[in-house]
């Protein structure tokens, strides 16, 4: 595992608010520099999700029709939700809901490597706090994938981790929350 002390996350970017009344969808977008295939994996394979997700899996994701359990990282309890994938169509579109949440993936072949878009409706209060757990974790995955690994660093522990609080109001100034 390289040092997690060398890590420090880059400028919030990436991400943008959908609103539609009081219905609000995060999108993040991220270039990676692996093949579609490689991160497809690494969102629908168990043992891949536990080195850089907020949540384990336990049975793959890239079934339709997959009944998975997902347990979020660190909740002060346990916290598992019970969800169906309702679209895989690998190695391109990922579906299914989290925590009330729903999660669509979006890979596209880009410049050698993959455009990755995640849409996930979120509640208004935490959007900028998402946002900058998502970008770290995905930061994470990039070093993962790159053969790199930092550790997953996800639920109340990002809080704690030095970038985190300076991306969170980044996000919030991006969304124009600051103040709310």
């Amino acid at each position: 595992m390289t040092d997690r002390k060398q890590y420090t996350p880059g400028p919030a970017s990436g991400a943008q608010v959908k609103k539609d009344g009081e219905k609000w969808t995060l999108v993040l977008v991220r270039e990676l520099r692996h093949s579609p295939e490689k991160v497809w994996q690494a969102l629908t394979e168990p043992t891949q999700l536990r080195e850089w997700a907020p949540f384990e899996a336990d049975r793959n994701l890239g079934t339709v029709g997959n009944a998975v359990k997902l347990t979020t990282v660190g909740a002060p309890g346990p916290r598992v939700t019970e969800t169906k994938v309702t679209r895989a169509d690998a190695p391109r579109l990922l579906e299914y809901g989290w925590g009330g949440n729903n999660m669509r993936w979006e890979l596209e072949a880009h410049s050698g490597g993959t455009r990755l878009t995640l849409w996930t409706s979120i509640d208004r209060r935490f959007v900028s706090w998402g946002a900058a757990g998502w970008h770290i974790c995905f930061d994470v995955l990039d070093r993962l994938l790159s053969g790199s690994p930092i550790g997953r660093i996800a639920g109340p522990e990002v809080i704690h981790f030095d970038g985190w609080q300076r991306l969170n109001a980044e996000y919030a100034k991006q969304f124009g929350m600051q103040n709310q």
